[in-house]
């Protein structure tokens, strides 16, 4: 069976209230969308709360998917707009706003390159970003992993473009940082 067909079946499935379908719906769904909400949450279980109330939405919302593009696609957007309407609902004014004025961050500096070349592990770079702001490390996922525009981001976020480009600046610097800091603490204990 193909991928859109087997697609077009569980969707089908789901909506004619299928319980089987829609398990193995979240179930297959389940792991990679975890992993797209924790870069939003605070912890695993804000994670895992973010994805119940994801597949919420997207069970409510399954006959608006209309096939185009892949149905993975569809519901990663929904858990993110999620992730977004909760953190945005959660706070008020965590968005450091500098007006129109933010800091530019150059990649490929000196201090960039060495950051780079420098052992980091996966589980030091999840950390920092854990130590991250909520409002520095939306905006720093909207930006560099989801590959939004700052205008997208401002229009999501209901803050300015210039707050959105200072936030992902001040993200990258403290991630530098904390990255720096652990790289620093590993080095002493050798």
């Amino acid at each position: 069976m193909n991928k859109q067909l087997e697609e077009d079946t569980i969707v089908r499935d789901c909506l004619l209230g299928d319980r089987k379908a829609q398990r193995f719906l979240f179930e297959k769904h389940y792991g990679k969308m975890l992993g797209v909400c924790l870069r939003y949450a605070t912890g695993m279980d804000q994670a895992k709360d973010f994805v119940q109330e994801g597949f919420i939405k997207i069970f409510a919302q399954l006959g608006k998917f209309n096939g185009k593009g892949s149905l993975e696609g569809w519901i990663r957007r929904i858990m993110v707009n999620n992730c977004i309407d909760t953190i945005r609902k959660e706070k008020k004014n965590r968005f450091i706003s500098d007006g129109d004025n933010y800091i530019e961050v150059h990649a490929g500096t000196i201090e960039d390159e060495d950051d780079v070349q420098m052992n980091i592990n996966p589980q030091e770079v999840i950390d920092a970003l854990r130590k991250l702001s909520p409002a520095y490390s939306t905006v720093f996922n909207l930006y560099v992993v989801e590959g939004y525009s700052h205008r997208e981001i401002a229009d999501m976020l209901k803050i300015s473009e210039g707050t959105s480009k200072s936030n992902l600046a001040k993200a990258k610097r403290n991630l530098r940082n904390y990255l720096k800091k652990e790289i620093d603490n590993n080095y002493e204990s050798i």
